[in-house]
């Protein structure tokens, strides 16, 4: 996902740099007045009360503006990011969208600001003014909107400067150029970024050899934590010992092993291209973990696949697989099987449910030959590439 804000005074080319982000990078463009104008429209709860606001000469509420936005973002799950045009105005505001970025697990990558001489501006307003008939393209209320503009902005850029992600353009080049010095940034920023893939599905339904698989192709990191813990007590070390204990006991590992043994491999893995995520999170306390684990090392969640199988070939191949050398503990009767599918509706889909309000679930039909199910996979996959990278 990539995040924008793009800033610039009155006559700088927001309008004309906007349409060139939306369209080259697939982002949904967020502006306030657009938004309000919409929710008016609709007589939604929100443009309700923004209506009876202006109405009565106020200004719409930071409130009622968040909730819009979230609502907005939300609702568009599908899209690559996106692009936030006026907002933030405030330093206030700033921090609004730093802590709804933070709730939904994301984060905004750049502020673009386009640097034009207040000269320049007036210039650029007076000549539009002499073709489009807009009242307020006249001097005195040129150099009003420039003033105030500077007043309330400063601080916000400021604030984007201390964070290190402001990024300053010379606005007074060609559209041309402009474009080009654009188009650099956001490639260092996405080439940075990592594809995190988290796969889902009922066990049975081929997340472990797919995983393995995808992973291999696509040259990420496969992350399965039952492979992890296995690993510990393979090579009997301290955690090892307390997991066999466990599995022993017929204990479930907890979150404190667990987590430790995640972050472990994601800080080893300095050169991976990103990562793909199976067996966790099974709970939604270990899917709150995962956001705060990819954030600590700045990143988060790109794609999130469950693999959809009717539950009775679920069934039929672990029946089937508890005759194999691959067999698992829960494989060996009807009862056990039932019981373990029963456990992942009950804890997992929750999980599955929260990513697809907040970020979209894509469902990838997983009956057919490996290889068929294998290209559905890779097809999405490949299209999270294009679009991070």
């Amino acid at each position: 996902m990539l995040n924008v804000a793009l800033f610039g005074p009155p006559g700088a080319g927001k309008g004309t740099q906007s349409e060139f982000l939306i369209k080259k990078y697939n982002l949904f463009y967020i502006s306030t007045g657009d938004l309000l104008r919409k929710e008016i429209a609709k007589k939604s709860k929100f443009g309700l009360e923004a209506q009876s606001t202006i109405a009565a000469g106020g200004l719409v509420s930071d409130e009622i503006i968040v909730q819009i936005i979230e609502k907005t973002i939300t609702e568009n799950p599908d899209s690559n990011g996106f692009l936030f045009d006026g907002f933030p105005r405030t330093y206030i505001q700033a921090y609004i969208l730093e802590g709804l970025m933070l709730k939904l697990n994301t984060s905004l990558d750049c502020l673009i600001c386009l640097d034009v001489p207040e000269e320049e501006s007036v210039k650029r307003l007076l000549n539009r003014g002499k073709s489009s008939g807009r009242s307020d393209d006249n001097e005195i209320v040129i150099r009003n909107r420039l003033k105030e503009y500077e007043q309330k902005t400063l601080p916000v850029l400021q604030f984007y400067k201390e964070k290190g992600i402001y990024i300053g353009v010379d606005g007074t080049q060609s559209i041309e150029d402009v474009n080009t010095q654009i188009t650099e940034t956001i490639k260092q920023i996405l080439s940075k970024k990592l594809l995190n893939i988290v796969l889902f599905g009922y066990p049975g339904c081929g997340r472990g050899s797919q995983g393995k698989a995808l992973a291999a192709h696509f040259g990420l990191e496969y992350v399965a934590t039952g492979a992890m813990l296995d690993e510990e007590i393979k090579i009997g070390s301290d955690v090892g010992l307390k997991i066999k204990e466990l599995y022993e006991s017929g204990q479930l590992v907890p979150d404190e092993i667990v987590v430790p043994l995640m972050e472990k491999k994601l800080s080893n893995s300095k050169d991976a291209k990103g990562f793909i995520f199976k067996g966790f999170p099974r709970t939604l306390v270990q899917s709150y973990i995962l956001d705060g684990l990819l954030r600590k090392h700045g990143s988060s969640i790109s794609k999130i696949i469950e693999i959809e199988v009717p539950t009775l070939e679920l069934i039929s191949r672990l029946d089937a697989r508890s005759k194999t050398g691959k067999s698992m503990p829960y494989d060996s009767s009807t009862a056990k099987i039932v019981k373990r599918l029963q456990e992942h509706e009950t804890k997992t889909v929750p999980v599955i449910e929260k990513y697809n309000q907040l970020h979209g679930v894509t469902k990838i039909n997983g009956m057919g030959e490996f290889d068929e199910v294998f290209q559905r996979l890779a097809f999405e996959i490949e299209n999270g590439f294009k679009n991070i990278r």
